[in-house]
């Protein structure tokens, strides 16, 4: 765990936090601003700083935050309607924690 790692911190439950899925390699939580009326952040326990920072063992982490993120796209009623999913990497690219997670969003009314 990095010690001034919000996400560490979540994941520790150091950071009072409503998990809406937990195993033993991930986290599903809400953003605390979303920017849809469906907002999740997908986390990996593992605390790997950023897209960047990634290296080859990491692949199933990759794979397994993109099948956990269209299984809660299910659970959360926007599988048909349409949904986003986001890295930002880096300052320059939108990341604001540095602690690799994805952004599923969705639920517009359109």
């Amino acid at each position: 765990m990095t010690t001034d790692c919000l996400f560490c911190k979540i994941v520790h439950r150091e950071v009072p936090t409503e998990f809406l899925y937990e195993d033993n390699d991930f986290v599903v939580f809400k953003d605390i601003h979303p920017a849809a009326p469906v907002h999740l952040l997908v986390v990996p326990k593992k605390h790997i700083r950023s897209i960047n920072d990634l290296h080859e063992e990491d692949e199933t982490i990759v794979s397994g935050l993109f099948m956990l993120a269209r299984d809660m796209a299910k659970d959360q009623g926007i599988h048909t309607s349409g949904y986003k999913l986001l890295f930002n990497v880096e300052k320059g690219g939108g990341q604001v924690i540095f602690h690799l997670h994805l952004h599923l969003i969705g639920g517009w009314k359109r």
